[in-house]
């Protein structure tokens, strides 16, 4: 007796089964009412033919797909298809900004095609309970490029496949009753591990379509910084990455001092630079109008900041702010040379303003933002020539007696107090005399005179200069 309710096995209707077994039935029974009639019995047989014929292979019972008020879940999808390609694309649009950037054209055409194609999927998913393949998550994978390519943001193309499951789970849900639990926890999994792969294939195509544009990108912007820093016109360069080219460009030349990481044992210290500048970068990005474009290394380098301010001068409570920012950012100390320029100068003002941080550190300035306008005697005793080697030569005496130079650096940065020089270098006011004495005795210059004054600070500037900058 069949079982109540029991259901035909795969690939047989009932009417094939009763057909089948009624045949074999009637086949046996003529048979046997043959052999009897002729009065022999059966004809004899061998060995292999009374062993019958080869079984044949029984089928693999079909994956059932879950039933919503007995009727298959996959069957409702098929009919409300169409339905549900049109409230898809609705709902895109009304809850994905990002399509309505898209032509119409294009969303009547590829972007309804994909929303079809993804439909179908998600209906073989509930049907057989098998996740697409790889033909149908390429197709994903190369959707997923375009839209990177057309500027769609990532979480708006993963959320249209996720809007698209949801509406069609949604649909088929109503008609669920509580009978139908165990089928409802089947549909749920297979919705999600439809979502799952999906969801990795379009991340997958996005990020890989990104990569490849970053890297063109990047190439471009190089280009354009190098011609930029190599003088000429940019603008052939600048229209093939796509960046408008400002008024003028404000040239940072940036030292970048290390991470105190950097000299922790045990600690890596390139995974710490290449941090420390990851996040110098991304401070750029977010505290720059324009596009910036730089070519930094773990110890600094040349930066471009547009700027279409109609000042002459750069502003320095900004800029200060600007290396202040950037400093803290990346966590280590910066020294800055800073000058303004436009386009089609920015070579010269490069150079200026790596002059102007080179000058600064040799000086003893410290970290922060240097302008020309902060060392310009020291700047123009740094160019080499005969005035700046005589100038240096008269410190000469003091080369071994750094303690002499150190106190003499003092003093004169101190305003030529000796008392507060005393302090900053930790002595006695009366060390602070001797050694200006003995200063004095070795060089013939005095700083507590007047016309000596001015030479010694320009011998010191030459010397500190000649020192660092050969």
């Amino acid at each position: 007796m069949t079982a109540p309710n029991a259901r035909p096995a795969a690939g047989l209707t009932t009417v094939e089964l009763t057909t089948t077994g009624t045949a074999d039935g009637v086949a046996t029974g003529a048979g046997t009412a043959a052999g009897t009639a002729a009065g022999t019995g059966p004809a004899p047989v061998s060995a292999a033919e009374a062993a019958g014929p080869a079984p044949e292979p029984v089928p693999e019972p079909a994956v059932e797909g879950p039933r919503f008020g007995g009727r298959p879940v996959h069957l409702r999808l098929l009919a409300l298809a169409p339905v549900l390609a049109g409230e898809v694309m609705a709902r895109l649009l009304d809850r994905l900004p990002a399509y309505h950037a898209l032509p119409p054209e294009q969303l009547r055409g590829e972007v309804a095609r994909q929303v079809e194609r993804g439909i179908r999927a998600f209906v073989e998913v509930m049907r057989t309970g098998e996740l697409p393949g790889e033909a149908e998550l390429a197709r994903i994978r190369e959707s997923s490029a375009r839209r990177a390519d057309e500027g769609v943001p990532l979480e708006s193309v993963v959320g249209a496949y996720h809007l698209g499951a949801q509406l069609c789970a949604a649909r088929v849900l109503a008609e669920a009753a509580p009978a139908d639990l165990p089928d409802i926890a089947t549909a749920q999994d297979r919705l999600l591990g439809y979502l799952r792969v999906v969801s990795c294939a379009v991340a997958a195509g996005y990020v890989q379509e990104r990569q490849a544009a970053l890297g063109d990108e990047q190439v471009s912007r190089q280009a354009l910084l190098s011609r930029l820093l190599e003088g000429g016109d940019p603008r052939a360069a600048a229209d093939r990455a796509g960046i408008r080219l400002p008024a003028r460009y404000l040239v940072l030349s940036l030292a970048v001092g290390p991470h105190p990481d950097e000299s922790r044992p045990g600690v890596n210290r390139s995974v710490v630079a290449r941090r420390k500048l990851r996040r110098l970068r991304a401070e750029l990005e977010r505290r720059t109008d324009g596009v910036p474009l730089a070519a930094l290394a773990a110890d600094g380098g040349p930066v471009l900041l547009p700027d279409d301010s109609p000042d002459p001068a750069p502003d320095r409570a900004a800029l200060t702010d600007l290396v202040d920012r950037l400093a803290r950012a990346c966590g280590a100390d910066l020294t800055a040379g800073a000058a303004r320029a436009a386009p089609e100068e920015v070579a010269d003002a490069a150079r200026l303003a790596a002059g102007v941080r080179r000058v600064a550190e040799a000086t003893g300035r410290g970290p922060g933002l240097h302008l020309l306008d902060d060392v310009l005697v020291e700047y123009q005793l740094s160019r080499p020539g005969p005035a700046r080697d005589a100038l240096a030569a008269l410190l000469a005496p003091l080369v071994g007696r750094p303690e002499l130079l150190a106190t003499l650096r003092a003093f004169l940065a101190c305003g030529l107090d000796r008392r507060r020089t005393a302090t900053h270098l930790q002595v006695h006011p009366n060390t602070v005399d001797y050694r200006l004495r003995r200063t004095a005795d070795l060089t013939g210059l005095d700083a507590v005179r007047g016309p000596d004054l001015l030479t010694l600070r320009a011998a010191l500037a030459a010397h500190d200069t000649a020192t660092a900058l050969p």
